[in-house]
């Protein structure tokens, strides 16, 4: 049996704890003392494990990134809804002449713009200081005109706005395009030198077959300077049959003229031997070279001609 002294403090330990509780509840407003008594009762008297409930909760931040536009239409200022109306009402207070540029992914070609905020012109930022979000320089400015292309609310848009910035900055702005021209020009010099390199190779080929030709051609020449030489020498040993044949009748005239000389013993008739003999071998030199000697017959034949008509 427990004794006096444990009964009187398990007591005193309740009403402690009660009071602690009930002081805590007070201290809480209706929907946190809500929230606890659901947490409460799910822990004591729920069957499965306590769970952190979150209700959806709009704030202003979000009903502006939703409906804010980077330039609003005349559709966008109808809509009477007092979302609408909240988006409208910041983008009044924007100023519009000229943009921040947020360029943390440059080289990627993305680029971010805004309009200015008042404490922004206040300060010149984006106007007499550049307006790289990142970046505070004062001198160097120049003005750009930038096509801005982005996509909003599923559709693509484009707009021309003033951008002011220094020198560093414009090389990030045209970054990209610097170097997508760079590349194009590489790729054009890669592709004319390897036209360059094909070109050479076809007149490496032509140059083989204008040089197998003017071989083929030399090598033809040769050929026929060969033939002329073996025809000339041939006709050089027909020449000298000839003649051996014409001294071998010669040397038989002789000895025949002899001969009919010793049988008829008379000079007469061997003189018209030896004279018809002697015609007979002219007219056989004239029939030989008559082909060779066509000028000199037509040079005699002129000189006929003069003689016949003085």
């Amino acid at each position: 049996m427990a004794s006096f002294g444990a009964l009187k403090s398990e007591i005193f330990d309740r009403e402690e704890r009660k009071q602690q509780y009930q002081a805590q509840i007070r201290g809480l407003n209706a929907y946190d003392r809500h929230n606890k008594f659901l947490k409460d009762y799910v822990a004591f008297y729920g069957k499965e494990k306590p769970m952190s409930l979150k209700l959806p909760v709009k704030t202003d931040q979000d009903t502006l990134r939703e409906g804010f536009r980077f330039i609003r239409s005349e559709e966008d200022d109808k809509d009477s809804s007092w979302e609408q109306r909240l988006v409208k009402r910041y983008y009044d207070k924007l100023f519009k002449e000229y943009c921040i540029a947020d360029m943390s992914h440059y080289k990627s070609g993305k680029i971010g713009l805004r309009w200015r905020t008042e404490k922004e012109v206040i300060g010149g930022k984006g106007q007499f200081v550049c307006g790289n979000k990142h970046c505070d320089e004062k001198d160097g400015l120049a003005s750009y005109e930038v096509n801005f292309t982005y996509v909003e609310a599923g559709e693509n848009k484009q707009a021309l706005v003033k951008l002011v910035t220094c020198e560093r900055c414009a090389e990030k702005l045209h970054y990209k395009r610097r170097k997508e021209k760079e590349q194009l020009d590489r790729r054009e010099k890669e592709e004319n030198k390897r036209k360059r390199y094909q070109s050479r190779s076809d007149h490496d080929t032509d140059e083989e077959y204008e040089e197998s030709k003017e071989r083929r051609k030399i090598s033809e020449r040769r050929d026929k300077k060969e033939h002329k030489r073996k025809r000339e020498i041939s006709l050089s040993d027909d020449d000298t049959e000839e003649k051996h044949d014409r001294k071998g009748l010669e040397k038989k005239e002789k000895e025949e003229l002899k001969r009919n000389r010793d049988e008829s013993g008379s000079d007469s008739d061997s003189n018209k031997v030896y004279k018809s003999s002697k015609e007979e071998r002219k007219e056989r030199k004239a029939s030989s070279s008559a082909g060779n000697h066509s000028v000199n017959n037509d040079d005699n034949f002129d000189e006929f001609m003069e003689g016949m008509f003085p």
